[in-house]
């Protein structure tokens, strides 16, 4: 780690244009094709390319858990945190006499996934293990140092499936785990899983650190490109004051170009409102509309593919298909939210169909459609608290648009910011 590198990426910028042009040994993988032939979804099985990826908890099994010798270990994860058969880490190892599997650590939605948005489980002991599950949702820092020192464990172990996107909360809970881990003298294990929307790029604004909140700790992009043992050691070397004692289980058989469909692994939900990889390719842009007054979809069977309010009709969808944005097409579409936005009502707006994943940039798409849904709909506003500003990261996006900015120009406004991170994220990657 180099003082010179930690600044960089606190200060945003100083890189210069030079940097935006790829990521190293990645770039080649945005128009490789295995990009171009791995589709997004997919069912558990065989992968599209006839190998199958072994999980870090594969590997960590499979060498007979001999990372975790002699220490008392606990267990940070959610229901994603499974084998290729399905089954929990938990159970696994709590039935293997090579493991002294003494705690479980929940996330947001709980180690069990009971949770909603907003919600964990909360201090319990877990009905199929007898294992006391900590609630670790909202706490950072010496309370969670604290939490890692009354477990009696030696070592932290992490294992959750992430989905890309700087603002979907388990990376911060790995950020916070390391952080607390640091303080109560803990080792930090990351069990590797891939990254289901591809490794290719880091797109998208980069947090500016006076906008830091739980759905962005760290100036790091919106849409980070990385595995979550790739963050970690980002995290280690850039952000935390202390580093602690860190050691990756890298998944195998994985290349950064394949989205989740080619992995043969399968897919549970890391969350309520994330039932299956195709919403997590828009996530990373479409989640931008929590920020907003249209539903992002949440209480229907395609979050945050579906958007709407009431009162937009189909110049919307027109709008945005008139880009012609690369790999996607817009539906005119009417839906009734079951819960959250506009619960019980029918509202207009559009669907997202993603017909060139490879193609597809995520973020633009978002930022595209909320420069239209604002010229197409005089009802546009965003809320109240600009939530907006949490989830890119600043102000700016925000005011552009409000300034009659086109998505290009909001785009450049961050190409500075976003190779100054892209050439630190490259010192970090461990897949070609």
């Amino acid at each position: 780690m180099s003082l010179s590198r930690r600044g960089l990426l606190a200060a945003g910028g100083a890189l210069g244009a030079a940097a935006a042009a790829g990521t190293g040994s990645t770039a080649a993988a945005l128009t490789g094709s295995a990009a171009a032939h791995a589709a997004p979804g997919g069912a558990a099985g065989e992968g599209a390319r006839g190998h199958r990826v072994r999980t870090g908890f594969e590997r960590l099994a499979a060498d007979g858990y001999a990372r975790l010798a002699g220490q008392r270990v606990g267990v940070v994860t959610n229901p994603t945190g499974i084998t290729a058969e399905a089954r929990h880490i938990v159970d696994v190892m709590h039935a293997d006499e090579r493991v002294d599997l003494v705690a479980v650590f929940g996330p947001e939605h709980g180690f069990r996934g009971t949770a909603q948005a907003g919600g964990s489980e909360g201090r319990y002991d877990d009905p199929a293990t007898g294992l006391p599950v900590y609630d670790t949702y909202l706490k950072s820092g010496q309370p969670l140092a604290d939490v890692f020192t009354a477990s009696g464990v030696d070592t932290v172990v992490f294992d959750i499936q992430d989905v890309g996107a700087r603002f979907y909360t388990y990376i911060w809970t790995l950020y916070d785990c390391m952080v607390a881990a640091s303080l109560a003298g803990k080792r930090f294990v990351v069990l590797d899983r891939p990254n289901p929307v591809t490794g290719r790029a880091a797109l998208g604004p980069v947090l500016d650190r006076a906008y830091a909140t739980f759905v962005g700790r760290e100036p790091i992009a919106q849409a980070h490109g990385m595995t979550v043992a790739e963050l970690a050691r980002l995290f280690n070397g850039e952000f935390l004051a202390r580093p602690v004692e860190l050691e990756t289980v890298t998944a195998t058989g994985w290349r950064r170009g394949e989205f989740f469909g080619a992995t043969g692994l399968p897919w549970v939900p890391p969350s309520p409102n994330m039932p299956t990889p195709d919403t997590a390719l828009v996530y990373a842009g479409t989640c931008l509309f929590e920020g907003t007054n249209l539903s992002e979809g949440r209480g229907t069977t395609r979050p945050f593919e579906l958007l709407g309010a009431e009162g937009i009709d189909g110049r919307w969808a027109a709008a945005a298909n008139a880009l012609e944005l690369p790999g996607v097409r817009f539906r005119e579409a009417y839906f009734a939210p079951t819960f959250s936005k506009f619960q019980g009502k029918t509202v207009g707006g559009l669907q997202l169909m993603v017909h060139d994943p490879a193609a597809f940039d995520p973020v633009r798409t978002g930022i595209a459609l909320l420069v239209t849904a604002r010229r197409s709909w005089s009802g546009f506003a965003w809320r109240p608290d600009n939530w907006i500003d949490k989830l890119t990261g600043s102000s700016r996006v925000r005011t552009l648009i409000d300034a009659g900015a086109t998505a290009d120009e909001v785009a450049a406004a961050w190409e500075t910011d976003l190779a100054a991170f892209r050439a630190v994220r490259r010192e970090y990657l461990l897949y070609h």
